[in-house]
Parts: C-alpha cells; structure tokens; sequence
C-alpha cells in the first residue's frame, strides 16, 4: 500500500512540474492588483501606436504591447523598465506602473530594428 502511494505522489509531482514547463502555462505574471487603466500600443517599424498616452496621477496603469512585425523593445527609463517586445504572433509584453508624479515621461524602443530605430519614441504624459 504504501509502495502504491508513493508512486501516485511521485507521478502528481512529476504532472505539476512538466504542467509547470509547458507551452500552455501563462507566461505573463499574473497581476496583484486590477489596473486603473489599460493601454494598448502596438508597435510596427517604426512608429508606436498610440505613441502619447494620458494618464491620471496616481493610477495603476498597464501597458499591452504587441509588435506587428519584428522583436521591439520598450524602455521606460523613469519606471526603470527595459523589456522586449515579442515579434508578430509569438505574444505579448504586460507591464504594470504606477504613475507617481505629474510631467512627461519618454519610452523608446530598445531593441535595433532597422533604419528607423531611433524615431520609434513616445511619451507618457501624467495629468
């Protein structure tokens, strides 16, 4: 009897860490706490879009990006945020801030990808 559970528990453990592993398991962390707002940008050679986003002070704001072509970066220096960006169909980049203080905040990609790399900017503009 005891010989039977200890290979149930061995085949359970062995089930959680392959389900662990597997392609089919988020890989997005899942959220603390539900944001005040959600923006998404989508991000294309090279031009973010939206690439001016409004938000209220004191907001937790989520961030969705999602390319339309190649891997992109996304840096958000004032959030210390330097995260890249999927290619087209391989996912998305979740992040969470939260916007502490009033101004503007540039982000930019961080991520060569192509000619154009250095007009790939936007901002962030806390009200």
């Amino acid at each position: 009897m005891k010989k039977n559970f200890v290979t149930r528990f061995q085949y359970l453990l062995l089930g959680s860490i392959l389900l662990s592993y597997s392609p089919l398991v988020a890989k997005e962390p899942i959220p603390i706490e539900k944001p005040d707002q959600v923006i998404l940008i989508t991000a294309e050679r090279f031009t973010f879009t939206p690439s001016k986003i409004k938000v209220k002070k004191g907001s937790l704001v989520e961030i969705v990006l999602r390319s339309e072509d190649t891997d992109h970066g996304f840096r958000l220096e004032s959030a210390n945020i330097d995260k890249i960006i999927p290619p087209a169909g391989k996912g998305r980049l979740r992040i969470q801030f939260r916007a502490k203080r009033t101004g503007r905040y540039p982000f930019e990609c961080s991520r060569p990808c192509g000619a154009g790399h250095n007009l790939m900017r936007g901002e962030i503009i806390v009200e």
